[in-house]
Parts: C-alpha cells; sequence; structure tokens
C-alpha cells in the first residue's frame, strides 16, 4: 500500500525491530530499510520533527556476542522558524548512529542500570536511539537560508 506522494506507507512496526530472523550466531547480519512513522515529541527551541513525518530508517542488525549492533542512518523532515527572520523552516535532518542492545544483563545487574540498552525478548525497540540521535543533530538556530538578513534588512 503506498500514499498518494507515491512514497510507501510507513511501515506498521515503525521502530520495533523482530530479531528472531537475525539468530544468535555471531557474525550474521540483516539489512533492512523501512519507512517509519515520527514519534511523538522531538524538536527544541525553533524546530521540530512533526508526529507524523515519515522517518526513512537504512539499518544493519548484527549478531555479536553480547547482543546485536545496530549501524545505520535516519532521514526525518524537520519544521520550525528561522532563528533571523522568523520565516517558516522546512527540510530534512540525517543522522547516524550506532547501539549495542544486549541480550540479558549481568548477573547482579538491572536493565535500569546506566544507559546500555537490552533487546526486549526478540524484539528491539530502535525509538530510544532514534531520539537521542535526532535531539543532538537539531540545529539550535535553525536558518531559511545562509545568508538571511534577519526581520531588518539593514542591521538584520
Amino acid at each position: 500500500m503506498s500514499k498518494s506522494n507515491g512514497k510507501p506507507a510507513a511501515h506498521a512496526d515503525g521502530f520495533r525491530f523482530d530479531m528472531r530472523v537475525l539468530g544468535r550466531g555471531p557474525g550474521e547480519f540483516r539489512d533492512e530499510k523501512r519507512t517509519a512513522t515520527a514519534p511523538e515529541g522531538l524538536g527544541s527551541g525553533l524546530v521540530l520533527i512533526p508526529a507524523d513525518g515519515d522517518v526513512d530508517l537504512d539499518l544493519r542488525f548484527e549478531a555479536v556476542s553480547e547482543g546485536v549492533l545496530v549501524t545505520g542512518s535516519a532521514v526525518a523532515p524537520m519544521t520550525g522558524e528561522c532563528a533571523r527572520c522568523l520565516d517558516p523552516v522546512a527540510t530534512t535532518v540525517e543522522v547516524s548512529f550506532q547501539e549495542l542492545y544486549r541480550y540479558l544483563p549481568d548477573p547482579g545487574e538491572s536493565e535500569e542500570d546506566g544507559e546500555e540498552r537490552f533487546l526486549d525478548g526478540d524484539f528491539l525497540d530502535l525509538e530510544p536511539a532514534f531520539r537521542d540521535a535526532v535531539v543532538l543533530a537539531l540545529p539550535l538556530s535553525p536558518l531559511c537560508s545562509e545568508d538571511c538578513t534577519g526581520l531588518c534588512v539593514e542591521c538584520g
């Protein structure tokens, strides 16, 4: 099924991936491209990622002895206001990330300890890693163009 603009519809599982097809043998890998719907609440200051925006994911899942190593990139729409002239800004943000999702915590360790990520049974939830990467990549002062003069054409 596709949208009216010709792009494929967002994947129903979004940022959740089934790792049973990967297996647990170190060295096994799987590449996947998927379009997911952006989660709510991604933004800072003058810019945000629209909650219904399509996020294009290009990922590689690799089984390693500790868990699953995810390496990938994501392209998401970004909207906001120019920091100089307050005109609307609409562009995309591209992020790259690499995260290790461990199978199980070490004995005596809780999944809530530290900043390590864990598989949820056979499933991997990429949304927290995506959120972290996108929030860090959003510009603090977005511009409609590099030569924007701002509100006042004389002084900027």
